[in-house]
C-alpha cells in the first residue's frame, strides 16, 4: 500500500469572492473555486463582509471576523461543506437580524 506524503502543507495565499463563487489561490499556485452555498454564513453576508477576511497562522484557515466563520485549507480540499448545524446557523441568523 501506497501513503502519500505531501511535500509542503497546503497554504492559502490569497481569495476572492465572484459573485457566488469563491476562488481560493494556494502558494502551490493551484486554485480552488468553491460555491459560496456551502457556507451559509458567507452567503447570508454583505460583500463588505464577505472582504473582510484574514488568513490566519502560515495560510491554513481563512477567518471572517464580521461573521464568526472559520474555513480551514484541509476542509476546502477536502470538499467539505459548512458543518454547522441548522440549529446554530437559525440562532446566528436570527442574532444579526436585531
Amino acid at each position: 500500500m501506497t501513503t502519500l506524503v505531501l511535500e509542503s502543507d497546503p497554504a492559502i495565499v490569497n481569495i476572492h469572492i465572484v459573485q457566488d463563487r469563491m476562488i481560493i489561490h494556494l502558494q502551490d499556485e493551484r486554485e480552488l473555486v468553491i460555491p459560496i452555498d456551502w457556507y451559509p454564513r458567507l452567503l447570508h453576508a454583505t460583500d463588505a463582509e464577505r472582504q473582510n477576511w484574514e488568513l490566519l497562522g502560515d495560510g491554513y484557515a481563512i477567518h471572517w471576523p464580521d461573521l464568526d466563520e472559520h474555513i480551514g485549507v484541509e476542509g476546502l480540499l477536502a470538499g467539505r461543506r459548512s458543518g454547522e448545524s441548522e440549529k446554530s446557523f437559525q440562532r446566528w441568523l436570527a442574532e444579526r437580524n436585531q
